[in-house]
């Protein structure tokens, strides 16, 4: 018999509720075409040209039909939204648990690496039943992550991190396709998720290694582009320490003006290849640029060194020692201790207003 799908497997735990939420919404736009199709059919035979009905005063208002009209279709429409909002909130809020695997799209292949150290090219090796979260990103123009029998996609940015997660629900082996035009051979750039059993995962990943975790391969980058020359506590050039600086929020000067940025992977990653973009309150410009000499995957593991860091220190690094923000940076929207960085200031202070 033919092997063909018309729909392809349902391999993860989105799959199915999306398959449900797609007929959903087809049986809904189903039913609404064929219902108005044949009362139109219907009145336009019995109201024909010649036929022998009652055409004396009709109707021309009735409340309870505009009432329906109106109300049912908006009970529909508002099922139909509150069905695809949950699905897709909980599509972009993975589980704090997800391993996470970083994956670079690169004319005209996908290269992932897990933290483990573990490396593969057009294949993507995942636990059964284990959220995985793909950090992903692109080396050189837009690509698009498609797993068609886990039901995610995501676009692939240069320039910008993107994310997507999924649980598997089925041990096989499944397509993964990029579905953004990226030049001559985009046909051809896919690959294949493998999904293992837990135990066969763990020997997987322990088998063909030389044992270098991620963050160790980033500790070496942080050597090798001399940024340990700098960014330590023996340092001859005075810049900011990354111990504990990671998810907090730092201090940018800009003019006169100071304004605090949370650190985050697309902190880490322009303050390398555009430091004099964000300059920290109290430092001078002097990093160079490492814009095109340090690639994707490069600058995924000295984030994942620059995140271990994070593990050594509780506290925020002090950036300023000499300053105090409200005294000495009259413009700056508050300092580091009475701003919450995801909702700015605090109730009861105004920029620049004495402790």
């Amino acid at each position: 018999m033919w092997n063909f799908r018309l729909f392809p497997e349902q391999a993860s735990s989105f799959a199915g509720r999306y398959d449900f939420t797609f007929w959903f919404e087809v049986a809904i736009c189903l039913f609404f075409t064929f219902f108005v199709s044949l009362i139109t059919v219907v009145l336009a035979i019995r109201y024909r040209r010649g036929s022998k009905v009652n055409r004396v005063h009709p109707p021309t208002h009735s409340t309870i039909l505009e009432l329906v009209w109106s109300g049912v279709p908006f009970v529909i429409l508002m099922a139909m939204f509150a069905v695809s909002a949950v699905l897709f909130v909980e599509q972009y809020s993975s589980p704090a648990d997800a391993a996470v695997i970083d994956v670079v799209g690169k004319q005209w292949m996908w290269k992932a690496q897990h933290s483990a150290g573990k490396k593969e090219i057009n294949e993507l090796h995942v636990p059964l039943g284990q959220a995985t979260r793909l950090h992903m990103i692109s080396q050189d123009v837009i690509h698009s992550f498609f797993i068609p029998a886990f039901r995610v996609k995501q676009d692939v940015l240069p320039g910008r991190y993107t994310e997507l997660w999924f649980r598997p629900t089925k041990v096989g082996r499944f397509r993964i396709f990029c579905t953004e035009y990226c030049g001559t051979d985009h046909s051809a750039m896919g690959g294949y998720v493998e999904v293992l059993s837990p135990a066969d995962y763990e020997r997987w990943l322990e088998s063909g290694t030389t044992g270098v975790t991620q963050i160790e391969e980033g500790k070496k980058l942080f050597t090798q582009y001399h940024c340990a020359g700098c960014h330590n506590e023996n340092a001859t050039v005075r810049a900011p320490r990354l111990e504990g600086v990671y998810g907090k929020p730092v201090p940018i000067q800009h003019g006169e003006q100071v304004e605090f940025v949370k650190a985050d992977d697309r902190y880490i990653r322009d303050s390398i290849l555009l430091p004099k973009s964000q300059v920290v309150a109290g430092y001078q410009p002097l990093m160079p640029s490492y814009e095109g000499q340090i690639n994707e995957e490069d600058l995924l593991k000295i984030t994942a060194y620059i995140k271990s860091l994070a593990l050594k220190s509780e506290a925020l690094p002090t950036y300023v020692p000499e300053y105090d923000v409200d005294k000495d940076m009259p413009g700056a929207r508050g300092s580091e201790a009475e701003y919450d960085v995801d909702k700015g200031l605090k109730p009861g202070r105004e920029a620049g207003e004495k402790k």
